[in-house]
């Protein structure tokens, strides 16, 4: 019994050694050392403070900003803990709404996002574009489509007295392509898109 349990608890140690404690230090330190910004979140500074990252979307809600895609992303009520309420962004606890295409809840509320975009945009030339209605499934996607950067461009463009041409070249600049060319779709990062607005045009007039 004693040469059966002894080389079995000795393989088990080593095993969780090496593949519980020096594989992750091992690839923690290849990520840090070949994709350090990758490896730390990805964190974009400004001025040399962090002001975001690129893989979390944040709220924007000032006219001469492009807005994010809504999050549906929630927290713990301070007042009460088995509750929660609205926490847009919250990466502590991504998820999505789940709710059915179905429920009257969801389209009240969406057909209200709906309404609210229309006064914001009275401009706005095309229809409203649906990741602007509705909230990923993480609720922390930091990306639109270009169609929703086009529906809000004649607001920034009139917030900020910049020419439609201008700022359309500006985005043109930061959209992202397919992945490799074939993955996904074209794409822009608001919190990138709105960061490099403002070291255009500095201040909104």
């Amino acid at each position: 019994m004693i040469k059966q349990i002894l080389p079995a608890t000795l393989l088990t140690l080593l095993l969780t050694l090496l593949l519980g404690l020096g594989y992750p230090l091992a690839m923690t330190g290849i990520a840090g050392t070949l994709f350090p910004a990758q490896a730390h979140g990805s964190l974009i500074e400004r001025n040399g403070q962090v002001v975001g990252s690129a893989l979390i979307g944040q709220a924007f809600d000032k006219p001469e900003y492009f807005h994010p895609r809504p999050s549906a992303t929630t927290a713990a009520d301070p007042a009460d803990a088995t509750k929660t309420v609205p926490a847009p962004y919250n990466a502590a606890n991504s998820m999505g709404s789940n709710a059915s295409p179905s429920s009257k809840a969801y389209i009240e509320s969406t057909q209200g996002l709906v309404d609210q975009l229309k006064a914001e945009n009275p401009d706005a030339r095309i229809p409203v574009p649906v990741d602007l209605v509705t909230a990923s499934g993480s609720g922390l996607d930091p990306h639109v489509s270009p169609a929703a950067i086009e529906y809000q461009l004649p607001r920034v463009a009139k917030a900020r007295h910049v020419a439609e041409a201008e700022l359309r070249a500006l985005v043109a600049s930061r959209t992202e392509g397919r992945m490799f060319g074939i993955l996904g779709e074209a794409r822009l990062n608001v919190l990138k898109l709105n960061l490099a607005l403002d070291q255009s045009w500095p201040q909104a007039k």
